[in-house]
C-alpha cells in the first residue's frame, strides 16, 4: 500500500510503501532512502533479509545488504541491446521503450521508493520511485542486476505480480505484461478514473484474473481474464464507488468494499454470484484500507482508518447451523420474532439481519493511519499482521475456533531498530497452537516454513524457472535476437 501521502504525519516515519508478498511470507517496505525485505517466519524477531539504500538503477552495491547473499555485482552478465522498442497490438502508434541492464546512472531511481513488489519468495522485484514515478524497474535483487525498465505516459499507481503476469496500473489504463519476457501482451485503455490505483490480481495460475473498478460513481467491478486476454464479467458489487478489492489464493473468490465502508461482500469468480455479505458496522462510514483472505480462504480481514480490524469467517448458514432451541429469556423471544419478521420487513432492514458479523476483532494502538493487513500462519499459529504508516508491524494471534478479540503478541519497527523491552508484549501463554488439525492441514498446502509458500492452492508445482532464491539462478527473462 502506498503510504506516501501520509508519510509526513506518521510520527516521523520514513515509510512510503508497505506490502506483503503473495503468500504472506515476507514484507516489502519502501522508504525515502531505498527499500527493504523482511522475513515473516518468526514472531519474536523481524529478520531483515535485504536492504537497498541509495545505490542507483541496479539493486546491488556497497550499501545493499542481504543476510543470505554475498555482495553483488552491478554489471550485467549478458550483452543485451540497450534499447528495445516494444509495442502491443492494441497500442497503435504508442511506443513503449524498455531499457535492459543499463550501467549505473544516478541514485534517484532507488530513493523515495513508493512501490516495491516481490514475486513470492523469489529475487524478482518491481520498483517505482517518487523521483521517477512513470518508470518501472524490474530487478533481480540478489544478483544486483536490472532486468529491464519501462516508461509510461502517466504516473504508475500500482504494480501487481503473479507467476504469469505483471500488471501496471495507471489512472486510466492497465498494462498486462508477460512476466517471462516482460513484453506487453495487452493494454486496457480508457478505464474509469482510478486515482488510487485500485486493482487486484489473483495469484492462481488456473484462475489468473484481474479486477478493477468499472465505474467512478458506483461500485462496479470489472473482471478480466489475463491469460486469454478478454473480459470475464462485470459485477455490480456496491452502490457507492469501490474502495478495496482482494482475491483469495484460488482466484475463485473476490472480496469487495465501497467507499461507504459498512458492508463487505464476497463474490464467486468468474460467475459473479454473491457468496457472503458481512457488516463491518452501522454507526459510521469509514475508509477501508485493505482486505485480505487467509491462504485457505476460510477467513477474511478488513482494516480501515479506525482502530478496529474485523476478521470474518467464510462459512455458509448450513455449516454453522445449530438445532434451534426454544428461547428461555425475553431477549431470546424478541430475537426469534425479529428473525421471523424479515419475510415482510423492507429489504434494507432484512439485509441487516442476514448479514454476517465479525468472527474476531483487533484493537490497534492507533487511529487514522493508512495500513495493510494480512492473515498468515507463522510458527504453525494463525496470525493477523498489520503494517502501518506509523512505521510499525503489529502481530496478533487469531483463535480460529473461538474468534473474539485477538491478542497483540509483538510489534516491530520497520526501520530495523529494536523496541525497548517494556514496549513489546512478551511471548506468553497465548502463543500456543490454536488451530485444529483440519485448519493446519489446509494451510500447509500453501505454506512451508523453510522455503515459504510453494505456490498456494491451485498453483502449479513446476515453476522452478521463476524461483530465484539461488544466486546462480538466471532471471526469468527470455530474449530472442536475430
Amino acid at each position: 500500500m502506498n503510504l506516501a501521502s501520509q508519510s509526513g504525519d506518521a510520527g516521523g516515519s520514513q515509510l512510503l510503501f508497505a506490502n506483503f508478498n503473495q503468500d504472506n511470507t515476507s514484507l516489502a517496505v519502501g522508504t525515502k532512502s531505498g527499500y527493504k525485505f523482511f522475513s515473516l517466519s518468526s514472531v519474536d524477531k523481524l529478520e531483515q533479509i535485504y536492504e537497498c539504500n541509495r545505490v542507483g538503477p541496479c539493486c546491488g552495491g556497497p550499501r545493499c545488504r542481504s543476510s543470505s547473499a554475498s555482495p553483488v555485482s552491478l554489471h550485467s552478465q549478458a550483452q543485451i541491446p540497450s534499447v528495445l522498442p516494444m509495442t502491443d497490438a492494441n497500442d497503435g502508434d504508442r511506443l513503449h521503450t524498455v531499457e535492459l541492464n543499463q550501467p549505473k546512472r544516478s541514485t534517484a531511481d532507488t530513493e523515495d521508493v513508493c512501490i516495491v513488489e516481490r514475486l513470492f519468495s523469489s529475487s524478482l522485484v518491481a520498483i517505482v520511485s517518487l523521483k521517477a514515478p512513470r518508470k518501472l524497474k524490474v530487478c533481480h535483487f540478489k544478483k544486483g542486476t536490472e532486468i529491464c525498465n519501462y516508461s509510461y505516459s502517466n504516473t504508475i499507481l500500482a504494480v501487481k505480480l503473479n507467476r504469469q503476469r505483471l500488471i501496471v496500473c495507471l489512472e486510466e489504463s492497465l498494462y498486462i505484461h508477460n512476466i517471462r519476457d516482460m513484453k506487453v501482451l495487452h493494454t486496457i485503455r480508457e478505464t474509469p478514473p482510478n486515482p488510487s490505483g485500485l486493482c487486484a490480481l489473483s495469484i492462481s495460475n488456473d484462475n489468473c484474473y484481474l479486477a478493477y473498478p468499472g465505474s467512478a460513481t458506483i461500485g462496479e467491478v470489472q473482471v478480466f481474464d489475463t491469460v486469454n486476454l478478454r473480459a470475464a464479467n462485470m459485477i455490480p458489487a456496491h452502490d457507492s464507488p469501490l474502495a478495496a478489492l482482494a482475491f483469495d489464493a484460488t482466484g475463485t473468490k473476490l472480496a469487495t468494499a465501497s467507499e461507504k465502508g459498512t458492508v463487505i461482500r464476497v463474490f464467486s469468480i468468474p460467475e459473479g454470484q454473491k457468496l457472503f455479505e458481512f457488516r463491518r458496522g452501522v454507526k459510521r462510514c469509514v475508509s477501508i484500507c485493505s482486505l485480505a483472505f487467509s491462504m485457505d480462504s476460510l477467513y477474511l480481514s478488513a482494516s480501515s482508518n479506525t482502530e478496529t480490524v474485523h476478521i470474518f469467517k467464510l462459512e455458509t448458514q448450513k455449516e454453522k447451523y445449530v438445532p434451534a432451541e426454544e428461547p428461555t429469556t425475553w431477549g431470546g423471544y424478541l430475537g426469534k420474532v425479529l428473525m421471523a419478521s424479515t419475510t415482510y420487513l423492507p429489504s434494507q432492514v432484512t439485509e441487516m439481519f442476514t448479514q454476517g458479523r465479525a468472527f474476531a476483532t483487533v484493537r490497534l494502538p492507533f487511529c487514522g493511519h493508512k495500513n495493510i493487513c494480512a492473515l498468515a500462519v507463522i510458527q504453525k499459529i494463525p496470525r493477523l499482521l498489520v503494517a502501518a504508516a506509523d512505521g510499525y508491524l503489529y502481530m496478533y494471534n487469531l483463535d480460529p475456533q473461538e474468534g473474539g478479540e485477538c491478542t497483540l503478541m509483538k510489534q516491530h519497527r520497520l526501520d530495523g531498530s529494536t523496541e525497548p523491552p517494556n514496549e513489546i508484549l512478551e511471548q506468553g501463554s497465548h502463543d500456543r497452537p490454536l488451530v485444529a488439525q483440519t485448519y493446519s492441514a489446509a494451510v500447509s498446502k500453501g505454506y512451508c516454513e523453510e522455503q515459504g509458500a510453494v505456490g498456494g492452492v491451485g498453483l502449479d508445482d513446476d515453476l522452478s524457472d521463476l524461483r530465484l532464491e539461488e544466486d546462480n539462478e538466471q532471471p526469468p527473462l527470455i530474449l530472442e535476437t536475430e
